[in-house]
């Protein structure tokens, strides 16, 4: 093993991160060198005897490609078993309209790219239920974030462990390690509460009238008038019970939070499911799209595939990802290639800003070290 170390202010400790290549060999296939990786960065120190284990990964959208294979879940759900625990992999369900937005979707879409007990060995929970209403209230009274609204089962686990596919993200610059527990474990109330102030808005062109808002909610706040529904958002609590039952989909969240506010209710999200439990996380980078896995489709990546990473740190997990993706020469036909021939590059560069230049991911990394998620500090072991 070769340790790196990345120290930007020598005075803060530092957490491990444990890398190793794609490079295989007739002795060791990734998935053993996954295991292997798993195993060095000390995930047998984690107690799963009869404990139930959240493996919180992203099944991707139904048309998409670029999300992690089903084998790589099956390794760490084996792994899980063979220490004694019950593993099961999960998500909530999304606030968009897409093939995720209800767990009878969201289950139809996981089982058609690959993620089917039969395949992983584990079966699969979606954590929020089946209108994304099944949540548990966290309180935190974080700077932004006074109560997190987490998807029940994720909170029910003793053990949560993060499988993430690292790639580029049009809102966060890049979709890591925090981005997959912050947002991907709220509820669909809890992802309206981070990207925006939790009151949803209709589009009348969809609305029908049914009244299925007005009957759900407990405020009052739907109110239909000439066949069309308006959300008043003076009494709206920002429950998104609307949202659920909307059988036109007609009723969106708004989002009008900053992206740097976005990226900190994120982290705090994050800090409300890790805290008070036992945590391991594990990021690839490969097959590194522009976009999130949300998307129905995947665009050609913008860097070669990279490794396998592990840390109890989130948030040196995601700072050594975002630097080693920084190091790597783009693929010129990508769009990050086509950005950079047509802009320059600058010497401040990042990929990920080049890539979107609306977005930055750094503020997510300061406001995590700042409330205690982890460090941006971290020593890389090369295994």
């Amino acid at each position: 093993m070769v340790s790196d170390n990345y120290n930007r202010r020598s005075h803060m400790e530092q957490s491990k991160v444990y890398f190793t290549t794609f490079k295989a060999t007739e002795h060791e296939n990734l998935l053993q060198k996954l295991h292997r990786l798993m195993k060095t960065a000390g995930f047998e120190q984690i107690d799963f005897t009869d404990k139930y284990a959240a493996i919180k990964i992203h099944f991707g959208e139904y048309g998409n490609l670029a999300f992690l294979r089903p084998n790589y879940a099956k390794v760490v759900a084996d792994y899980v078993k063979e220490l004694g625990g019950k593993p099961f992999l999960t998500d909530c369900n999304t606030l968009y309209v897409g093939s995720r937005k209800n767990a009878l979707d969201h289950l139809d879409t996981a089982y058609v790219n690959g993620f089917s007990p039969l395949q992983t060995g584990c079966h699969v929970l979606i954590a929020d239920g089946l209108k994304g209403t099944d949540e548990t209230l966290v309180p935190l009274n974080g700077e932004y974030v006074k109560e997190a609204k987490i998807g029940h089962a994720i909170m029910d686990a003793d053990v949560l462990i993060s499988l993430t596919h690292f790639k580029g993200h049009e809102m966060t610059g890049f979709g890591g390690t925090i981005k997959n527990i912050g947002m991907g474990s709220g509820s669909r109330a809890g992802k309206m509460e981070q990207h925006c102030d939790g009151k949803p808005s209709v589009d009348q062109s969809l609305c029908v009238g049914c009244g299925a808002c007005g009957r759900i909610c407990a405020h009052g706040a739907p109110v239909i008038k000439d066949r069309k529904a308006t959300i008043e958002h003076d009494k709206c609590v920002g429950c998104g019970r609307c949202l659920a039952v909307c059988p036109k989909d007609a009723i969106a969240a708004d989002y009008n939070d900053s992206l740097k506010m976005l990226n900190c209710k994120m982290a705090e999200y994050s800090l409300a499911v890790c805290k008070d439990r036992p945590c391991f996380h594990v990021s690839l980078i490969c097959d590194v799209s522009p976009n999130c896995d949300c998307h129905p489709e995947n665009d050609i990546p913008i860097i070669p595939n990279i490794g396998m990473l592990a840390s109890f740190d989130p948030v040196a997990l995601d700072q050594a990802c975002a630097d080693l993706c920084n190091q790597q020469i783009p693929v010129a036909s990508s769009i990050l290639g086509e950005n950079i021939k047509a802009h320059g590059n600058h010497e401040d560069h990042d990929h990920f800003h080049m890539v979107h230049p609306d977005t930055e991911w750094r503020t997510c990394i300061e406001h995590a070290v700042k409330i205690g998620l982890g460090t941006d500090q971290y020593e890389m072991v090369r295994i």
